[in-house]
């Protein structure tokens, strides 16, 4: 039989130890603050890297045609959106992976 568990606080404590935060979650629900995460904290980014990125879609890109079956398109829509990138993105992201895999083996 399950042992009913305390109701964790929001903010949860710092722990000190993995072993700290397992006896903690042993014996305390986050259920009730789960949908609600901490703000965080803004990045900020060195200028290099803002410019790096800045250039990167900056930079025109070619249009082509692709044809793929409706579930490819549904299966990649379904995993950008999972990561929270734009489908498009998501296949230019596996082409520019499996094109560097490739020159790796040549």
């Amino acid at each position: 039989m399950k042992k009913k568990l305390s109701v964790a606080k929001a903010p949860l404590p710092k722990f000190h130890s993995d072993k700290e935060a397992a006896e903690y979650f042993e014996t305390h629900s986050v259920a009730s603050i789960w949908d609600h995460p901490p703000e965080a904290k803004p990045v900020k980014l060195s200028a290099t890297l803002a410019k790096a990125i800045q250039e990167r879609h900056a930079r025109p890109k070619s249009p082509i045609s692709l044809r793929l079956v409706p579930e490819q398109i549904a299966a990649a829509k379904k995993i950008a959106a999972a990561k929270s990138v734009g489908y498009q993105t998501q296949l230019r992201m596996w082409i520019a992976e499996g094109i560097r895999r490739e020159v790796k083996r040549s």
